[in-house]
């Protein structure tokens, strides 16, 4: 196995029509977790704290850069506040992709004082289908 850098991601999101749209040109970060809900369990007869797995989960957080282009982040994005639609989003690198069906809950765009056009956008699980990596 070996180590490796984050270069070379892979970035599809759906666009509001549910067709598959490929903008890793216009992300210049992301971040995203799997957590598992964790109870504890500890009955009064144990002297160390027991726990068990509860449901899995999925958000995600893209930055990027303004591109009005057809196809691209502008185009899947601006739909965010005008519809309610699951939107496949798949992470590809390595030849390992996660693929989840994701609700995104904001479309922020910025303009600096330098006159750069950034945006972010965040998203979270929206099916119940735990996110595996195949």
């Amino acid at each position: 196995m070996a180590k490796e850098s984050g270069i070379g991601f892979s970035v599809t999101v759906d666009n509001s029509a549910g067709a598959g749209k490929d903008i890793s040109n216009d992300v210049t970060s992301l971040q995203f977790s799997t957590p598992r809900g964790v109870q504890e369990v500890t009955g009064v007869d144990v002297a160390a704290v027991e726990r068990i797995l509860l449901l899995a989960d999925f958000s995600v957080g893209f930055g990027g850069v303004f591109n009005d282009e057809a196809d691209m982040s502008h185009a899947v994005f601006s739909t965010v506040p005008s519809t309610s639609v699951e939107r496949t989003t798949a992470l590809a690198h390595s030849g390992q992709t996660l693929s989840v069906e994701t609700l995104f809950t904001d479309y922020a765009i910025s303009r600096s004082d330098s006159g750069e056009l950034p945006w972010t956008v965040p998203g979270v699980l929206a099916d119940g289908t735990v996110p595996t990596w195949s």
